[in-house]
């Protein structure tokens, strides 16, 4: 994802490299033909192309509104996905109870916690159209890894699986089933969230509304020299190009934003977002064992010096 510290300008107007070339020389031959060749006749009233890049304007800053809801309510769902992978773990480590067999808890406490790493890496790659199942091998075991295999949709699979241990752990009275309920509704939380994610990436932004304002831009450049050669003469052409630049420039911004799974700088950062959700969960996971070890300690001294 692209940062404020760190955006090229080669970057930025390279996007409108094609565009700006083609405006540029338009310009300096509708100025060359008024001034070397006398074509006065071609200038045109002002007012024209400024009404009309008046109605662009708004209607650009409509679709850009429209392009940033979509790019915004993409990273609102990731954040939800943070706060609820953080609270899985939570109750993962503080609901289940298994007071024959810590080994046999701590085992089922870590895979769903990784077996939840892998859903967030899994969505991330399947929003993008890329392989979901890529690296999810050092997450979970052989036999998930090829259960999931069946499925056409990778974090469903994934999802079940969460929901089938969670079962189990009720059956085996780990947890009660008030903790159960909670923790199925953490579950469905991350099937909403995949939901809205889907939603946004399946549904496209209207075409015709983006042609219709792409047409507009170029009927309002090839206008702008006709009411700028006038008062300008030569200065024209650097005005043109700045103006279209302004509006080509806009126009891509919102291009890119309304599409905020398709592996662009300008995408929602949601392999970063897994980096987090992976550091958190395996310092959840690492620092309750260490904990458990400490009080273990502190009261085996204390039977200890009971004894004595």
């Amino acid at each position: 994802m692209l940062l404020k510290e760190n955006i090229p300008a080669k970057y930025i107007f390279g996007k409108i490299g094609k565009e700006i070339m083609i405006v540029a020389v338009y310009a300096t031959l509708i100025t060359m033909l008024y001034s070397n060749f006398h074509i006065t006749r071609i200038s045109i009233p002002i007012a024209v192309p400024t009404i009309l890049g008046t109605v662009i304007s708004l209607l650009l800053a409509f679709k850009s509104n429209q392009a940033y809801d979509r790019w915004w309510e993409a990273r609102t769902l990731w954040g939800a996905i943070v706060n609820d992978s953080r609270s899985l773990t939570r109750q993962l480590l503080t609901f289940v109870d298994n007071p024959y067999g810590a080994e046999d808890e701590k085992a089922f406490c870590e895979r769903m916690a990784r077996r939840q790493i892998a859903w967030c890496y899994a969505l991330s790659r399947h929003l993008r159209g890329q392989d979901p199942l890529e690296g999810l091998g050092r997450l979970i075991g052989a036999d998930d890894l090829e259960y999931i295999q069946r499925y056409s949709n990778i974090p469903v699979a994934l999802l079940e699986l969460q929901g089938s241990d969670l079962r189990n752990a009720f059956k085996l009275g780990w947890i009660n089933e008030f903790q159960q309920v909670q923790m199925d509704k953490t579950l469905t939380n991350f099937s909403n969230q995949m939901g809205g994610c889907e939603r946004i990436k399946n549904t496209v932004f209207p075409v015709t509304y983006s042609v219709y304002i792409h047409f507009s831009i170029i009927l309002f450049v090839m206008l702008l020299p006709f009411g700028l050669i006038e008062f300008f003469s030569f200065a024209t052409i650097p005005l043109v190009i700045a103006i279209a630049c302004s509006f080509f420039l806009i126009e891509k911004m919102s291009i890119h934003l309304q599409d905020p799974f398709e592996n662009k700088p300008t995408d929602t950062p949601t392999t970063a977002i897994c980096m987090t959700i992976e550091r958190d969960i395996k310092q959840m996971l690492k620092e309750n064992y260490r904990q458990e070890e400490k009080v273990g300690a502190h009261a085996g001294k204390a039977k200890m010096y009971y004894i004595l």
